[in-house]
Order: C-alpha cells, then structure tokens, then sequence
C-alpha cells in the first residue's frame, strides 16, 4: 500500500489555527465558559500521530471514543469519556487537489467545527455516540446544520466554497428519499 500523504509543517500550522479558531466558534455557539470548555475531554490528531486503526479512506475525520482514568484511581466512577477527532490528512489533501475551490485553512476551520459540535453534542447527552446507522445520519444532517449557522457570517476566503461543497449534507434524510 502506499504511504498516505502527511500534512507539511507550515499545513500543520493552518491546521492548528483552524483549531483554535473552531474551538472559540463552538464554545460561543453553546454558551460555553472556559471552564466548562476545558472539562471537555478531547483531542485532535493528524495522520502522523494516528494508529493504524484510527485511520480511515473516504471521511476527512472520524471520532473515536476512548475510556479514560484519573491516573491514581481504580474505581469505576472515576473513568470518563475521552474523544479523539482524528483528521485523515490524505483524504483532505486530496479533496482539496481534486477541486480548484476548496482551501486548506476554510476547509479544516469546517471539518473541526463540525467534529467538535459533534463531542459537546455527546458529552451534553444531546446524541448518543452508540446511536443506530439511521440516528447517526440525521445526526448528521443537525450538525451539518449547525456548523452552517456557526460558519455562514464568519469573513474567510474560501469559506463560502466549503459551505457550498456541504450544502447537500444539510437536506434532510426525508428530502432525499422524496427527490
């Protein structure tokens, strides 16, 4: 198989402001402190610091649930859950080279938004992570929808090409079957 295509540094620098960037959008858009954000349990990672079965073809990222533990406790009750949002570098990379449209810093400011609605939905027991295939595509059209609301008035070139790329993601599963 050949070797996936990493993100370069200065792509990893995009990235990493696109991160900071969706964070405040999505703890402004659920009136979230810094400290409620901070409780949030999550991090995110790029091809070089994924396992191999935290690697994916097709979706440019995927949400992996991970049990975690305060280090110096053996109950139960003190574990929680720990979300990784693993982009997949390659299938952004190649998304982004098959269209003349999309750009890296936009994109990703989408895709991380979109996955990081997707963990403060989980962890405000808004969705179920274990949901059935049928709740998990609705769910996904509500936070399709929700990373539109929180993108469509933000000025950043290239933004309106993303939203447009997505658009069909937010019609709902109904429309589809009815078109």
């Amino acid at each position: 198989m050949d070797k996936l295509k990493q993100f370069t540094s200065d792509q990893i620098e995009i990235i990493n402001n696109a991160v900071e960037m969706a964070e405040e959008l999505v703890s402004n858009f659920f009136k979230m402190s810094a400290s409620q954000w901070l409780k949030r349990r999550y991090d995110i990672k790029t091809l070089a610091n994924l396992s191999s079965d935290e690697i994916v073809h097709g979706p440019f990222a995927q949400i992996i649930r991970y049990k975690g533990q305060q280090k110096n406790s053996s109950l139960g009750s003190s574990s929680y859950d720990f979300y990784k949002i693993c982009l997949q570098d390659h299938s952004i990379q190649k998304a982004i080279n098959k269209s003349n449209n999309l750009k890296l810093f936009p994109f990703a400011l989408y895709i991380i938004t979109h996955e990081l609605i997707h963990i403060v939905r989980f962890s405000k027991f808004l969705q179920n992570f274990d949901a059935s295939q049928e709740e998990k595509m609705a769910e996904e059209t509500r936070v399709h929808e929700n990373t539109h609301t929180i993108l469509k008035s933000i000025k950043i070139s290239g933004l309106s090409d993303v939203l447009k790329y997505y658009r069909k993601w937010r019609i709902p599963l109904e429309g589809l079957r009815n078109t």
